[in-house]
């Protein structure tokens, strides 16, 4: 029997389709093999931007301090 593939997007859905049918956190994270802290993350993402929060999201950050305080001190 073939591997099955699972995307994360599909994961998530999964995660968050179990608790809108009542099951608790703990019991849900637990089998899906994740920390409390992240299950949270991702359902309070989900109760915000709705289907479009399961994606991944960009790890970059959205400023660089270091480089943003360097242009402001040596700008003329």
């Amino acid at each position: 029997m073939p591997w099955k593939e699972v995307s994360v997007m599909e994961e998530r859905l999964r995660f968050i389709a179990r608790l809108l049918d009542g099951e608790g956190m703990s019991a849900v994270c637990r089998e899906f093999g994740i920390s409390r802290k992240t299950g949270y993350k991702i359902w309070d993402r989900y109760r915000q931007d709705g289907l479009e929060a399961l994606c991944d999201r960009s790890r970059r950050p959205v400023r660089v301090w270091a480089v943003f305080a360097a242009v402001s001190i040596y700008s003329p």
